[in-house]
């Protein structure tokens, strides 16, 4: 099976660690499209799907004049200092069109990989048209060899009319990688916004806060987060929804464990109109003393919305791990069983090959546990 253009220059080594990514290095079978940047340099920008197009953002400003207004529109380049950095640099990154109607039977994939100590800038625009559909796999990852180095990713995302994208993001950083990605997305009427967020390997710092702003009637997001934290490791990570239409609703779900690292969970939903629904939901658990800091929040601003939130922070029971071991796991088994179990979430409508991606990256991490 022929290799994929420009993944030849990744060792085994990263390119195995790339796999817990759900990034496929060997083809483009299963994909529907590919984008490789290793540090600064693009190495691989393709669809093999009609009318889907990925571009590197310079090819793409080139050939569509409309694009520059999508450019800095979602996220303002003066939004804070990693957002300036970003625009003081040349841009690189993909741009993601699907036209009207296109839809993808496989999933995209995009990989974001850092070799040398270093910091990765990246500017990313997905543009989905009426009535289109794109899933997309987004895995971000640096090389065993890097101990230290720093990904300020800027992500527009715009969702237009009875449009759905799907974008699921893992992260396999190194223990000395701070990740600062900052993501806006609009919905507009009918449209379909689903993000999933696996981080679960070792990592200095992630801070993110995505946000959607839901603009025409009808407009859905659901954003579910699977996160752990080992030693060392501070995750900030949360996700925010700002209802701006009659009929539109989201839904926040999270999932942490500290492992001993700590871990801001932030949610929020913003009701401006009437006749919209939101609700947050966040479970952690301490498996070893760290810091889980929950932080739901519901805004209602006018008459008839529906917004609520729980949130939970506890430790694994005793005697959920004694019934299993009474059925003939070890204290080891049982644990582990419990934390897989607590960390498995079911996304409605993501499809089968994104769904694995999670529950592979929740197996890679089991021996952490």
């Amino acid at each position: 099976m022929p290799e994929m253009k420009g993944f030849s220059e990744i060792s085994k080594e990263d390119k195995e660690r790339l796999s817990l990514t759900g990034i496929n290095t060997e083809s483009m079978e299963g994909r529907a499209g590919s984008f490789l940047l290793v540090n600064d340099h693009i190495l691989h920008a393709g669809s093999n799907t009609d009318n889907v197009e990925i571009l590197m953002i310079e090819t793409a400003l080139q050939k569509y004049d409309w694009l520059k207004n999508y450019m800095w529109n979602n996220v303002p380049a003066d939004k804070d200092q990693y957002t300036k950095y970003v625009a003081e640099h040349p841009q690189r990154g993909y741009v993601i069109i699907a036209h009207k109607g296109a839809k993808t039977t496989f999933p995209l994939q995009s990989c974001m990989f850092l070799q040398g100590d270093s910091i990765q800038t990246v500017h990313n625009i997905v543009i989905a048209e009426e009535g289109s559909e794109v899933h997309l796999i987004a895995g971000c990852a640096s090389s065993l060899k890097t101990k230290e180095g720093a990904h300020y990713g800027i992500n527009e995302i715009y969702v237009g009319k009875n449009a759905k994208v799907t974008s699921t993001m893992i992260h396999t950083w190194g223990e000395g990688i701070e990740v600062f990605p900052r993501t806006t997305t609009t919905v507009e009427e009918g449209g379909t916004f689903l993000s999933n967020y696996v981080c679960m390997r070792p990592t200095k710092m992630v801070q993110m806060y995505p946000t959607a702003y839901l603009k025409g009637e009808g407009a859905v997001a659901r954003f579910s987060s699977v996160i752990v934290a080992n030693t060392g490791s501070y995750i900030d990570a949360g996700s925010r929804a700002v209802l701006q239409a009659p009929n539109t609703s989201a839904e926040l779900t999270t999932r942490a464990i500290t492992n001993g690292g700590t871990i801001i969970s932030r949610g929020a939903i913003i009701a401006e109109v009437p006749k919209t629904k939101g609700h947050i939901e966040c479970r952690g658990l301490i498996l070893k003393d760290g810091i889980m800091h929950a932080i739901p929040e519901i805004d209602g601003r006018v008459v008839d919305v529906e917004l609520s939130h729980e949130a939970a922070v506890g430790k694994i029971a005793r005697d959920e791990i004694e019934y299993l071991m009474a059925r003939g796991l070890s204290e080891d088994e049982a644990t582990a069983t419990i934390i897989r179990g607590f960390l498995d979430i079911k996304i409605e409508g993501l499809p089968d090959s994104l769904q694995k991606q999670i529950e592979n990256a929740i197996d890679s991490a089991d021996h952490g546990f």
